[in-house]
């Protein structure tokens, strides 16, 4: 499994979880942080990609548009990105 983390989430997750899922990648990384969310599940369906996200957005727009990708929502309160 490869997981896309959105720009909410630390980009030193794709470091710390290396060991796990080795492909995975940030959206800073990839320089497609400013792009808009339809955009980045676009690049997430057509590379095999997980998003995992804090972002309502992408459920939403599993609900309109179907899956691919899967979507992990972390829905835990206000947290630091470190």
């Amino acid at each position: 499994m490869k997981l896309l983390f959105d720009q909410n989430l630390s980009p030193k997750l794709v470091e710390r979880l290396a060991d796990l899922y080795p492909d995975s990648n940030h959206v800073y990384q990839l320089g497609i942080d400013l792009a808009p969310d339809k955009e980045m599940r676009d690049y997430a369906a057509r590379d095999g990609f997980v998003i995992v996200t804090k972002d309502s957005d992408f459920s939403d727009l599993c609900i309109l548009l179907g899956f691919p990708p899967k979507v992990i929502w972390i829905r835990r309160g206000n947290c630091s990105r470190h």
